[in-house]
């Protein structure tokens, strides 16, 4: 599958976001702790230059613990400060404005030793299309500031929110890059939602979360489809013949009694996506490989 997605008001953006990047004093973005490398946008390392970095592994409470405390530590090597969240149920929220006013250390002792005092930290918000930032901003805050919506691309415009005395936010529209190099990482954009489904071939989908799957969550796979046995998959001609028996578990059948493999796709996706295979992460930092199933 050979996903490309960057619709103009992306590289819009990105150009705001180039604008207004001056005006901050710190970056904080969030990456789905399922896919967090894979939702971490390049383009905000290029655009970010010496500024304080924070990321937020939002949405942990749908990955794998595994594997989201060894993201964290991965993340902390590379120089980020970095927490998880729940934008949610606000989960780890609260622990935000410390971590903020952690990487803003230097920057805040400068402005006291020049004698400025109380000028607000300011802060702008980043992330991918999807990735819950308007949410994290809305809990954040503490009420419904930015606009939210489970398509990506609903926040427009810039929007500078006064969280208090002590930080500002700069909220920004979610943007996604221009060209995957690796497809693997397109795909895992699309398995979360990252990526508007309407221009995806969903059966085609199923079946390379299924492949992932068997090598990986293979209890999780066969359990919630009542499957009597399943092996590691290695291509995705087998993943379609085992979408085939979920298609038979679910009684989705076309007329004469094939099985229905696009309603099967549809409910793997969405079982995924609601976390009623379990808590998933779709990849890992390379030592971890011997943690799978």
């Amino acid at each position: 599958m050979n996903l490309q997605w960057y619709p103009g008001h992306m590289a819009k953006a990105k150009r705001m976001m180039q604008e207004n990047i001056k005006l901050v004093d710190v970056i904080i973005e969030l990456v789905d702790a399922r896919i967090p490398l894979s939702s971490k946008n390049p383009d905000i390392d290029s655009l970010a230059g010496n500024k304080s970095r924070v990321i937020l592994l939002n949405k942990y409470d749908m990955a794998d613990m595994r594997y989201t405390n060894a993201w964290k530590a991965y993340f902390e090597t590379k120089g980020y400060y970095v927490t998880l969240v729940n934008s949610r149920n606000g989960n780890g929220v609260k622990q935000v404005k410390d971590v903020v006013n952690k990487a803003c250390e230097a920057k805040i002792e400068r402005d006291r030793k020049r004698g400025i005092l109380n000028r607000p930290v300011r802060a702008m918000v980043v992330g991918i299309p999807n990735v819950g930032k308007s949410t994290f901003i809305n809990s954040f805050v503490g009420k419904a500031t930015a606009k939210t919506g489970n398509k990506p691309g609903v926040t427009k415009g810039k929007q500078w929110i006064r969280l208090n005395k002590n930080i500002e936010l700069l909220d920004t529209p979610g943007i996604l890059w221009p060209k995957f190099e690796d497809q693997a990482v397109g795909l895992r954009l699309a398995m979360i939602g990252s990526i508007n489904d309407n221009i995806i071939n969903t059966t085609e989908l199923a079946c390379e979360l299924i492949l992932f799957l068997s090598n990986y969550y293979k209890d999780s796979l066969k359990d919630r489809y009542g499957l009597e046995t399943l092996e590691v998959l290695e291509n995705l001609e087998s993943a379609e013949h085992v979408l085939k028996q979920i298609a038979i578990k679910r009684a989705s059948l076309l007329k004469g009694g094939e099985p229905d493999i696009d309603k099967a796709a549809n409910y793997v996706i969405d079982d995924f996506r609601n976390v009623r295979l379990g808590n998933i992460t779709l990849e890992f930092p390379e030592s971890l490989e011997e943690l799978k199933e």
